[in-house]
This record gives structure tokens, C-alpha cells and sequence, in this order.
């Protein structure tokens, strides 16, 4: 029996000593991939390496990579569409110890959807990145996190530059107004590394709102995009006003307690592109604002703007596009957004040509789209689902109860009503049906059906108050962008699937609102806790002076795993040979087991586990 124990010791010390580095998961997403692996004894520092397929390795940016509680992470962005791999390198005397690195396997990365107004017509690429995912050329990249966001310096061309050379500006705020001036040409990228809050920040520039993005007069070009790194990016206490800009992308954040609005687009922007953020609750101001202001806002003259992939998560005023002063053409796109138990103006819409396709309205407490005070919106191909009101216009129809109640029931402020068109929508579980124009129905409609994607409203149909008429933008090949929209009976998988709305793989936090039945404006305690309570799991940033490494895994963990074709990510088990997976929680008990190639492990309570097959096993972190 000795004999034994001392034989095991000798070989689990033999396999520490000389072990690769265990990657415990690696997958490809948009424009981007991770790797996560754990730390190595006596390795305190790693290299992280990215290659397409069949080319050379490129050193990921140090900032990249992260340190978690059990784990590292590193993340690589920038990625035109394809296959590539991710190369885990250990550090010793700053130099890499080639022996002990580990590759992943090949990582598929899919292209951004790049369809709607925002890239109609402007074919350099919005914001900091080129259309095809790389950055742009001299591109200014900041890695902006709570213990830098004061103190971050960069040299920025502010005044004109035959009187003046560069000025070092300190502050992410500061250095974003530095182009205010309209001398610095470069792009910049904004990537956000964990959680932001309000009080970390140098400045706001808009007191109302938080960070404000401004151009130097109407549609001035700035070539800035703000990100954020991995599935765990978060703002919290501000959001983002944009004005007078061109060329703008605020991609893969969580925006929480807002001031305000979560972004408000207004004042003569165009060629803005809002895309895959998790939206929750702004700052209580009480009656029909208790959960916030608007979410994401258009407004003012903003014009070809694309709102897309987005999850809004029991928003209350969601969606605001229009005022009353627009002067045109101003035309915005919603697109695969998930409207999760939200509870209205999704969007509501005055005065803009507005593009409506390929959302899942999942819940809605009060209407999904509205149109008003002349606007032409083209609702087809969304999914709608125990939705109520899925589309209204003002001062008819449903909104006044078919003319019987014009006093009270109006929802829009008895302004004057638009057209809606609709095409090939899906209804299922909703609680009122649109009133569709008919022959015998030329007054109180909620839309006119089309029998074609192509058909023209006619001159015939128009408004109840106000007379507008469809301005039938959409058959203008001219004024719309070529798309083919997704079948949909196919939007509720897409939206929620891997590549859907949201933060990367729908992010670190595991709710669902799918149980949660609101009356207008209700707020969920329980999402309202989960808010009020967020902390972030990222405890270092390497290459910083915030570098707080786990403790290495345990020796049998390390000689566990000898199974890759095992992976763990976005709460799911990858099993692609289809093995019977054993779960256990980390101090043995038994989580249950199966023999499916892909495992959702949301029924686990957030903690450290291992999944068993008889060829080896993984360590995966549940949060």
C-alpha cells in the first residue's frame, strides 16, 4: 500500500512539473474568439497568440488577457470571418516557454451582420472597424477599465496641426471630446474591460447622460467605436449621448441604472450602428419612468441608423425614434433585437421611415410598434409572442378602441397617426390582433397588409387624424438597403441562439424573464436585485498594475484532464463525440449525467465542477 501512495505522489508531481497549459475552453464568435485557461504553478505571467488557418501567430494586445477567480482569459477581436486558433504561451524571465504552450483547436468566427441603414451607402466601415471586422488603418485602441479610466493618457490631435503638434489629454471622456475639434483623423477604439461604473469615470460630458460622443457640426466624421472585451463588459450609473457624429459603434456592453437614456442618439448623426448590448433598468425616477428613460433613442435629425441584436430586458419606454422636427431623410432600421417582456415603443416611431424586420417581440406588456405624426414604418418578418398591441397608430384602431374611446385610451398623445405596412409576421399568443386595412375598414386600421414583400401602399390609405400617406420607401431600391430578411418562424432560435442578441454568448449573467408576466412598467425584483447587486468576477488585467492571478488548480484537476474534445462555454457542455457526461459539483456530489452532444447547465447553482467521461474529464466554472 505504501508502495502505491508513493508511486501516485512521484506521478502527479511529475505531471505538474512538466504539464502543458490546460485550456479549459476556446470557441469563435463575431469578429472575435476566446480561449480561457488555468494558471500553471509557478507561471505567473502567459502570452496569447491568434493565426487564421494556415497562417502565422500574432501576439494578442496584453490587456486582452484577463484573470478570473479559477482561471484565465483572453479574447481576440478584430477577426474577419473564418477559422483560426488561439495559442496559450506560459511566461518565465519575460521570455515564452514554448514547451508548455497549448493550441486550441480550430475556432470558427462569424461576420458581424452588417444589413440596414447604418452601411447603406458608406462603405468604409462604421466606426473603428473596416466592414470586412479588422480595424482600420492607425486606428487609436484604449483598454479602458476602473483603474484606469481617470488616468488613461493619449495623445490626440486637438488644435490645428500646422499651429500645434498633439496634445496628451488624461481621461477617457476628455480624450473622446479631443475630437470634438474635428483635427484628429485616426479611428479609435474603446474597448471596456469589466465593470465601469458611474464614479470611476474623469468627466461626463453630457451631465444628463454620461459619456458624450460629438462631431464638430452636423454628420462630422469620427471613425470611433466603443466595445466592449469578452461576455462581461458592463457600464453602470451613465449611458452614452452621441451628437453631430458620423461613422459611430457602440457594440457588446451591458448598460445598467442609466442616468437617462441608455444611448441617446440626438442631433444630426448619421451612419450610427447600435448593436448586440444587453439593456437593463435606468435610474428610478418614478410613475411611468420607474424603470428609466429611453433604452436607445433616436432622435433630432439622427439619420441611416441600424439598431440591431440588441436584448432589452423588461425596458419600459424601450425604443424612441422620431421628435417632431425632423427634416429628412432620416431612415432607421430594428433588427433582430430581442424585446424581452419590455413594455413599449419598440419602437415608436415619429415623422422617420423606419424599418422594422426580424425581431422577437417576446412579452410585451403595453405595444411593440407605433407609428405617429406622419411616419411610414414597414413592420415584416418579426415574431411576435404574447405581445400585446403589435402595432398601433395613433388616434385609430386599437389605439382609440376602433373611435369609441378618443379621450382616454389613445397611447400616443392624440398625436397625428402614420402608416404602418406589414408583411409576413408572425403572431403567436398575442393578446390583440392588428385591425388590418380592408375594403370594408378604410378607417380604423392598425396596418396595411401587404400580399407582396414589394407591394406599394396606395395613395388611397391614409391616416385617420392627419391624413399622412406611406412614402413607400422600402420599394425605392434607391433608399433601401438589399436585404433578405430570415424566415420568421426561424427569429425566436436566431435571436436567443449563440450569435443572437446580447453580449457574446449572452453574457455572465443567467436570468430569465420567461415566467415574469408584467402589467405596464412592473418591475422584477428579482432582475432589479441582480442589477442593484452586480459585482464582476474579473479580478486582474494583465499587463496593468490590476493583476490578481488565481491559485493554481489542483494537481488532480490537472492530471483529469486528458479529453479535448470537451468545452464548456455560455453555460453550455460541448460533447461533439456524444460521450455519456457524468456532472459533479467540485466536492464530489453528483449533478446528474447524459449522453447529448450539447448540455445546457443552467439547472447548476453557480460554483466550480467537473464533467467526467471515461476518457477524462473538465473543470468548468458556473457563474
Amino acid at each position: 500500500m505504501k508502495k502505491f501512495l508513493v508511486f501516485t505522489i512521484i506521478f502527479f508531481s511529475c505531471l505538474s512539473a512538466g504539464a502543458a497549459v490546460r485550456i479549459q475552453s476556446a470557441e469563435g464568435w463575431l469578429e472575435s474568439a476566446f480561449v480561457e485557461w488555468t494558471v500553471l504553478d509557478g507561471y505567473s505571467d502567459y502570452n496569447v497568440y491568434v493565426r487564421p488557418e494556415g497562417g502565422n501567430y500574432t501576439k494578442l494586445d496584453k490587456q486582452l488577457l484577463r484573470s478570473y477567480s479559477t482561471y484565465c482569459r483572453a479574447d481576440a477581436l478584430g477577426l474577419p470571418a473564418g477559422n483560426y486558433q488561439l495559442k496559450v504561451v506560459p511566461v518565465k524571465d519575460n521570455a515564452d516557454v514554448e514547451d508548455l504552450a497549448s493550441e486550441t483547436k480550430l475556432l470558427a468566427v462569424s461576420a458581424h451582420d452588417r444589413n440596414g441603414f447604418a452601411h447603406f451607402n458608406w462603405h468604409e466601415g462604421v466606426g473603428a472597424y473596416k466592414d470586412n471586422g479588422e480595424l482600420k488603418a492607425n486606428a487609436v485602441v484604449l483598454y479602458v477599465y476602473k483603474g484606469n479610466a481617470q488616468t488613461i493618457t493619449a495623445d490626440i490631435q486637438v488644435e490645428d496641426p500646422k499651429k500645434k503638434p498633439k496634445t496628451t489629454l488624461t481621461g477617457i471622456q476628455a480624450i473622446i471630446t479631443g475630437y470634438q475639434k474635428g483635427n484628429e483623423t485616426r479611428p479609435l477604439d474603446v474597448r471596456i474591460i469589466g465593470k465601469l461604473e458611474a464614479s470611476d469615470m474623469d468627466e461626463f460630458g453630457s451631465s444628463s447622460e454620461g459619456v458624450q460622443i460629438k462631431g464638430k457640426n452636423a454628420d462630422a466624421v469620427l471613425n470611433i467605436t466603443v466595445e466592449g472585451v469578452g461576455n462581461d463588459a458592463v457600464i453602470r450609473g451613465f449611458g452614452f449621448l452621441v451628437r453631430n457624429s458620423k461613422s459611430v459603434e457602440i457594440r457588446n456592453l451591458a448598460i445598467m441604472t442609466c442616468m437617462d437614456d441608455g444611448v441617446s442618439l440626438d442631433t444630426d448623426n448619421s451612419n450610427i450602428w447600435i448593436h448586440h448590448l444587453d439593456v437593463f433598468y435606468g435610474r428610478n425616477k418614478g410613475g411611468d419612468q420607474k424603470k428609466g428613460d429611453g433604452s436607445i433613442d433616436v432622435k433630432s435629425d439622427s439619420k441611416y441608423v441600424t439598431v440591431s441584436y440588441n436584448h432589452l430586458w423588461d425596458t419600459g419606454k424601450s425604443c424612441m425614434c422620431g421628435m417632431k422636427s425632423e427634416s429628412g431623410p432620416n431612415y432607421i432600421c430594428y433588427h433582430h433585437n430581442w424585446f424581452d417582456h419590455s413594455d413599449s415603443r419598440h419602437p415608436r416611431v415619429r415623422t422617420m421611415s423606419v424599418h422594422v424586420y426580424n425581431n422577437f417581440f417576446d412579452g410585451i406588456a403595453k405595444y411593440c410598434a407605433g407609428s405617429t405624426t406622419a411616419s411610414s414604418v414597414f413592420v415584416e418578418c418579426n415574431y411576435f409572442k404574447n405581445a400585446h398591441n403589435p402595432m398601433l397608430i395613433s388616434m385609430q384602431g386599437t389605439d382609440t378602441k376602433n373611435g369609441t374611446d378618443e379621450k382616454n385610451a389613445p397611447t400616443f398623445s392624440k398625436e397625428n397617426g402614420g402608416i404602418i405596412k406589414a408583411y409576413n409576421n408572425v403572431m403567436v399568443g398575442s393578446t390583440t390582433t392588428p385591425a388590418y386595412y380592408s375594403a370594408s375598414n378604410t378607417v380604423h386600421f392598425d396596418a396595411y397588409l401587404a400580399q407582396t414583400r414589394d407591394e406599394k401602399v396606395p395613395e388611397t390609405v391614409t391616416a385617420k387624424q392627419g391624413g399622412a400617406k406611406y412614402n413607400n420607401f422600402d420599394t425605392n431600391s434607391s433608399l433601401m438597403p438589399d436585404i433578405t430578411p430570415d424566415d420568421p418562424n426561424d427569429i425566436p432560435e436566431i435571436v436567443t441562439g449563440t450569435h443572437g442578441a446580447g453580449r457574446m454568448f449572452h453574457s455572465d449573467i443567467n436570468f430569465s424573464l420567461a415566467n415574469f408576466t408584467p402589467s405596464d412598467y412592473d418591475i422584477s425584483t428579482e432582475l432589479s436585485n441582480i442589477i442593484v447587486n452586480y459585482t464582476s468576477s474579473l479580478q486582474g488585467i494583465f499587463g496593468t498594475e490590476w493583476n490578481n492571478l488565481p491559485d493554481p488548480a489542483p494537481e488532480t484537476a490537472l492530471a483529469m484532464v486528458t479529453d479535448n474534445s470537451l468545452s464548456f462555454s455560455a453555460n453550455c457542455l460541448y460533447n461533439p463525440k456524444g460521450k455519456l457526461i457524468r456532472i459533479y459539483a467540485i466536492n464530489g456530489a453528483c449533478a446528474g449525467s447524459t449522453s447529448r452532444e450539447t448540455v445546457a447547465v443552467d439547472h447548476l447553482p453557480a460554483g466550480t465542477y467537473i464533467a467526467v467521461t471515461k476518457d477524462g474529464a473538465l473543470r468548468f466554472n458556473k457563474f
